[in-house]
């Protein structure tokens, strides 16, 4: 009887979720000559390619497509069983703090998988902007935080690069008028950031809404009263990204991630889970711009 290797299958996952074999070994923490190793036995233990090597990058064939569905069912359901008879001493509540614009799609996914695979640990997620998350992330309040900056502070990793792109109403014209009239909620990290974008490109512009909720904002956009920076891909549905060039560009932001080192064990998990998660998305996000 032929055996598939659950650690194998798990390089495959890593491979296909990232596009790439140099990618998938740094996530996996191996050498790419080892996953390369893994994938070439895999491939002849099953007698058919897995992988197409033709283009750039690495991306899976129709055979490689069916085998990554059963592959995740035996990955998860070998997490599962693992997590339930030998973690169950693994117990306790970990805070995590997340910027309310990059909430989805990636956290419902992790606190799902933490549950399942940790069920006596409870997952606690709190939302704020960036630099509220960091206070309390300096006071011990929080074990993990998530923040959008221009560069990582002391101790954060970067995991994401997502552009910070102008959003209107749908069909709006408020972009076009001038002044510009921006809309900016009294916390936003994005808000000196894009006042000095708008300064070095001599754009005329005043100050439309200045609020501490994300709902009014929202409300003031939509009815195409102003327009305000968000992260490309976070955006309400009803708002619509404003073409890019048509105004100043604003950059790019880091989605970064900080993590206390008073409880390693416990909130390992946790980290390995964000960082697979947003290497997905970031994979996602390059094929869709493709």
């Amino acid at each position: 009887m032929r055996n598939l290797d659950i650690t194998t299958l798990r390089s495959f996952m890593a491979v296909a979720d990232s596009g790439g074999v140099t990618r998938a070994a740094g996530f996996l923490n191996l050498t790419q000559s080892a996953v390369s190793m893994q994938l070439k036995r895999l491939e002849e233990m099953l007698g058919i390619a897995l992988l197409d090597r033709s283009g750039r990058g690495v991306s899976l064939t129709p055979a490689g497509e069916q085998l990554l569905k059963y592959a995740r069912r035996m990955v998860e359901l070998n997490d599962e069983i693992y997590a339930r008879l030998t973690l169950q001493d693994w117990e306790g509540e970990i805070v995590l703090g997340v910027p309310h614009d990059v909430v989805y799609p990636v956290i419902p996914r992790v606190m799902k998988r933490m549950q399942r695979d940790f069920p006596r640990v409870k997952l606690q997620l709190i939302s704020s902007y960036t630099a509220e998350l960091k206070e309390q992330f300096a006071r011990g309040a929080v074990d993990v935080i998530l923040t959008t900056e221009v560069e990582p502070g002391d101790g954060g990793e970067s995991l994401l690069d997502v552009p910070l792109r102008w959003y209107g109403a749908p069909g709006g014209t408020a972009w076009k008028s001038r002044p510009l009239r921006v809309a900016f909620s009294r916390h936003c990290g994005f808000r000196p950031v894009t006042i000095a974008r708008m300064e070095r490109a001599d754009t005329e512009w005043e100050l439309a809404v200045d609020s501490e909720s994300d709902r009014t904002i929202e409300v003031t956009v939509s009815a195409d009263l102003a327009i305000t920076p968000v992260l490309e891909g976070h955006a309400p549905s009803h708002f619509e990204m404003i073409p890019i060039g048509a105004l100043p560009d604003l950059g790019l932001q880091k989605i970064c991630l900080y993590a206390s080192s008073a409880r390693p064990q416990i909130v390992q998990p946790l980290l390995e889970m964000l960082r697979s998660e947003f290497c997905c998305l970031g994979r996602r996000e390059e094929i869709a711009a493709e």
